[in-house]
């Protein structure tokens, strides 16, 4: 469906090859990756909040780097332009460890214009890179909970963030534990800066066709959780209720991307040019 409907190439990756990369991985490598990962993001301390989130050890962060090493030349022999990628793995196995370095790794492409998306969300892939090319970020997010005095709905995930839209420097949390998902290891913690944000979710109907959801709000300075996910408060212009009733309504993934700006019309065009349909809420 994505391939017929948008001209995109799917290439179907394995974890093998990823791990022939990994053992390719020079210590020089593994150096210059953790230069870049201290120059982009800021180390924490333990978390105030989550027992299983706390400072990252030496051993997780060298490891993320030599992964985050690995994903770089996975995406340059197989000249991806975004990439998705779900892996359960089993527990105690080579690649459940694996799979446990994924998070820096990815987030660092998705700052260079290769946005990937965790959970195998193809659609929602498609939805960063859209957001990117028009310079607008795309950060991978789902509805976390509801701010009932704030009204406000947090909107976030464990996994890449796109770090050119972050308010301040993201964080990295070493987790006891992810969240939903096998493993341990090194995950991102950071908001969208404040102001005019847009939601593009990728969609298909009953139909078999893509569709286009836009949803604009304002992000705010509100309180998140420190836990090693990527959160922001945003007030959308109905209350959180209405909103989500509407949303829900369109039969949307439960991922999306989100971009800074008011950015609907402009999803519009983009849902016109690709001959998909488009809905604002």
């Amino acid at each position: 469906m994505i391939q017929a409907q948008t001209g995109l190439h799917v290439e179907v990756l394995e974890m093998c090859d990823l791990d022939r990369m990994l053992r390719e991985v020079t210590p020089e490598q593994v150096k210059a990756k953790l230069e870049e990962v201290h120059a982009m993001f800021e180390i924490s301390g333990d978390s105030p909040s989550d027992p299983i989130a706390r400072k990252p050890t030496e051993e997780q962060m060298e490891w993320s780097c030599k992964v985050a090493a690995a994903q770089e030349k996975l995406v340059r022999e197989y000249d991806l332009d975004a990439l998705t990628y779900y892996y359960h793995g089993a527990p105690g196995g080579d690649y459940e460890k694996l799979q446990g370095g994924f998070i820096v790794g990815h987030s660092l492409l998705t700052a260079r214009g290769i946005p990937c998306s965790g959970e195998g969300d193809l659609k929602t892939a498609v939805a960063m890179k859209i957001c990117d090319i028009l310079g607008t970020g795309g950060s991978f997010c789902e509805i976390v909970a509801v701010d009932y005095v704030d009204e406000t709905i947090l909107l976030g995930h464990d996994g890449p963030f796109h770090i050119a839209i972050s308010e301040g420097k993201p964080i990295l949390r070493g987790m006891g534990l992810y969240h939903g998902k096998q493993g341990t290891g090194v995950s991102v913690e950071a908001k969208v800066r404040r102001g005019d944000i847009t939601t593009l979710n990728v969609t298909q109907t009953g139909d078999g066709k893509l569709k286009l959801i836009s949803g604009e709000g304002v992000a705010t300075d509100g309180p998140i959780m420190k836990i090693g996910n990527t959160q922001t408060p945003v007030k959308f212009r109905t209350h959180p209720d209405e909103y989500m009733e509407r949303w829900f309504a369109e039969a949307p993934t439960h991922h999306c991307a989100m971009s800074v700006g008011r950015n609907a019309s402009l999803f519009r065009k983009v849902g016109e040019l690709m001959g998909i349909k488009h809905v604002t809420l």
